[in-house]
């Protein structure tokens, strides 16, 4: 597992693309920073970082399929997935290691931002509890959406219908809450609840007021496990397959 993750890294920071994609994060960052500012009546920064997270949430999905729309997707598109499949480390370490180098570089991403949080305060006032929450919060999205990236990413050999095909799911996390919201849906309390069950910004919101609430972490960790257990299942599938 570890060759892999190793493999996996050296592709990511021996290249320009973790750099690039780190840098187009710390820009909506500092868009979303820099709008907070612009808002605030007083020279003292009074304002909460989730506020800033939810902003860039929404931004923040046209990455993640970035990042992860390789994974697998290159090693079928260049031939590579063979020499993969046959190596004598397992199939379930192969996601993983590659699972945990997508991770590093999200957790390389968001540590940049920290200079923020440092920033104010110096010149402010930070409220603790809910930075340190809301980091927890941002963390615990990122690592599903990159398990569901990575998941789309082993369906396909384009690496650009894997970005577009996990946006799509990524919106809609994002928005299935408003929409089982809608005057129709809620004609039907059941299909409401269940819709609402899958809502991943309104679990977001209870880490952004300073809670972390056990079921909150127990959504987050079962849809990285059942993604990641859908990605073992797909490439076993097809080297069973391939004979």
């Amino acid at each position: 597992m570890f060759s892999v993750y190793k493999k996996e890294l050296q592709s990511f920071f021996y290249t320009p693309f973790a750099y690039v994609i780190t840098a187009l994060f710390m820009f909506l960052f500092t868009l979303m920073f820099n709008n907070a500012l612009g808002n605030l009546d007083n020279p003292v920064l009074q304002f909460t970082f989730p506020d800033i997270f939810y902003n860039v949430i929404f931004f923040f999905i046209f990455l993640i399929p970035i990042l992860t729309m390789r994974t697998f997707a290159d090693e079928r598109k260049f031939g590579t997935e063979v020499l993969l499949m046959t190596s004598p480390v397992s199939v379930i370490e192969i996601i993983i290691g590659k699972y945990l180098a997508n991770l590093t570089v999200f957790l390389f991403m968001i540590a940049g931002s920290a200079i923020f949080p440092i920033f104010t305060y110096f010149h402010g006032t930070l409220v603790m509890n809910q930075l340190i929450c809301a980091y927890i919060g941002f963390f615990a999205w990122g690592a599903m959406f990159i398990a569901v990236g990575q998941l789309v990413s082993s369906f396909t050999e384009n690496s650009i219908i894997a970005a577009v095909i996990g946006e799509i799911i990524m919106f809609v996390f994002l928005f299935i809450d408003d929409f089982s919201r809608t005057d129709f849906i809620m004609q039907y309390p059941k299909l409401q609840a269940f819709l609402y069950a899958f809502a991943a910004q309104p679990r977001f919101a209870y880490f952004s007021q300073g809670f972390i609430r056990l079921s909150d972490l127990v959504f987050f960790a079962s849809a990285i496990i059942i993604c990641l257990s859908w990605n073992y299942i797909a490439i076993e599938r097809r080297r069973w397959k391939r004979g």
